[in-house]
């Protein structure tokens, strides 16, 4: 596991800890319970539901893993104490992409807050490494999968 420094927001902060919360207790009684039926229907060795109960069974608890080190290694960020003249954590960029003539919103958040629909981008993405720390007005170019963009930082705010 990774011993990482991971910063999240408040929310975002909540959001993991609730999910845990829900694996540890309703997850964890459900496959419990999936095991157990299965376990009834007889011969363990031919069992195909007992296997997928089973595999089931460790990817949870390798889920809830993954949350409790997130959880352990993690600061939560005030938004107050962000700087909103360079592209941090937390940061609301505009940005106008040159070549499309198109403006995008996006925050910047961590990888485990991230949600491309919501305009929450991971400052571990192309494009958030590509604004994070950068002024308004810088233009900077970054290589996507789909080519090279370049964009030029328009606003900053605080989320």
């Amino acid at each position: 596991m990774s011993m990482k420094k991971n910063y999240l927001s408040k929310e975002g902060y909540e959001k993991l800890d609730r999910e845990l919360r829900d694996l540890k207790t309703r997850g964890r009684k459900e496959i419990a319970e999936e095991i157990s039926e299965a376990r009834a229907k007889g011969d363990l060795s031919e069992n195909a539901e007992y296997d997928a109960a089973k595999e089931a069974q460790g990817l949870l608890e390798k889920r809830i893993a993954e949350l409790e080190n997130t959880l352990a290694t993690s600061s939560i960020i005030d938004d107050r104490d962000i700087d909103d003249t360079k592209a941090y954590l937390l940061s609301t960029v505009t940005i106008l992409n040159k070549k499309t003539n198109k403006e995008m919103k996006y925050t910047l958040v961590s990888k485990d807050e991230a949600d491309f629909k919501a305009g929450k981008i991971s400052v571990d993405s192309p494009i958030g490494q590509g604004i994070l720390g950068k002024e308004v007005g810088d233009i900077v170019k970054i290589d996507v999968p789909a080519g090279k963009l370049e964009l030029e930082i328009k606003k900053i705010e605080r989320l």
